[in-house]
């Protein structure tokens, strides 16, 4: 797949609180974007006030929330107006000066080629790196990026929470933006949608940069709410890839997994308490440990089946190449009617 150079490249930038540091943000975007969205999420500083008396960048378009949506209705606003002037692809920009403007690049390279719909920032990748992140950081990023391959069902990915991610616009018009989280499980949402469309995700190795900004996420305060957001996520994609758009051996393995681990587990729960003081037959115990272990087996089973299951053909290419060839049809067609 050859690189497409006359891709119409935007950068979309949420902002709320990032006064100190938008300037310079929108000051290291390279000549290779095209379009800057500036969104004021009816920020307490007025960062689009201060945008638009300081910016004199041309590229920049500024667009206002009357009332705060969140980073995720910034962005999905950026998404429309970037999508409504005709972008390819869209990248989504933190203002507060942590992600590196100079590799807007990478994150575009793996869509252009052909081998990504969706791109998105890996703080884990150069170990060497990592001691820099806060040890808060650390440990909540790795709890919730096991619990995202879960409800998302990328298994090849990490750090679900990075917002520095980039976007084929063909695959973000099918994206549910009225469905889609606003607050801060927006970027994990995103990436439980893009399964439901089958789409390609791949990790971009990058350092974040932590400076005099203050974080507004604090992992100890949605812990409990990201988990429940996950189990949901969880149920309805496996409802949506294994029930409802398909069936195979996976469909049959997880709810006779689960049965048989539960009957096993209350089987022999039940007579331990009741017969703790007479020792359990060699029967009894076996009635409750077969299923237990056949039980796990299963959900083993279907857990390889779900991490073979990553999607790994490009939407957006497959979208194209049929475009192409329904028009080569078209023409093929009325070149014959014509003779």
């Amino acid at each position: 797949m050859t690189t497409n150079l006359s891709s119409h490249i935007s950068v979309v930038i949420p902002c709320y609180q990032v006064t100190q540091h938008i300037l310079g943000v929108i000051g290291a975007i390279g000549s290779e974007v095209d379009s800057i969205y500036v969104i004021d999420d009816q920020c307490p500083d007025g960062s689009g006030d201060f945008v638009s008396e300081h910016c004199t960048d041309p590229r920049v378009k500024l667009l206002r929330h009357e009332i705060n949506q969140g980073v995720g209705g910034a962005v999905m606003t950026g998404y429309r107006a970037a999508l409504d002037d005709g972008s390819d692809i869209m990248i989504k920009l933190d203002g507060d000066g942590q992600m590196d403007a100079a590799l807007i690049p990478s994150f575009v390279a793996p869509i252009l080629a052909g081998d990504a719909d969706y791109t998105k920032g890996n703080r884990f990748f150069n170990l060497e790196k990592i001691g820099a992140m806060p040890k808060a950081r650390l440990i909540g990023n790795s709890l919730l990026s096991f619990m995202t391959k879960l409800s998302s069902g990328y298994w090849d990915l990490f750090d679900p929470t990075n917002g520095y991610t980039a976007i084929h616009a063909s695959v973000a018009r099918h994206l549910p933006f009225n469905k889609i989280s606003t607050r801060y499980f927006f970027e994990t949402d995103m990436l439980f949608r893009l399964n439901t469309l089958r789409a390609v995700v791949v990790d971009v190795p990058m350092d974040a940069k932590y400076g005099s900004e203050v974080s507004n996420l604090k992992i100890s305060r949605i812990i409990g709410e990201f988990s429940v957001k996950h189990c949901r996520n969880f149920i309805k994609r496996i409802f949506y890839n294994y029930y409802l758009r398909d069936l195979s051996i996976a469909s049959i393995e997880l709810p006779m997994g689960i049965a048989l681990l539960l009957f096993g587990s209350l089987f022999g729960m039940y007579h331990f308490l009741d017969g703790k003081d007479v020792s359990t037959p060699a029967g009894t115990v076996m009635i409750a440990a077969l299923p237990i272990l056949i039980g796990c087996q299963l959900i083993l089973a279907f857990l390889g089946y779900d991490i073979a299951s990553v999607p790994r053909r490009a939407l957006h290419v497959m979208q194209e190449r049929t475009a192409k060839n329904v028009n080569k049809l078209k023409k093929n067609h009325q070149d014959g009617t014509s003779k």
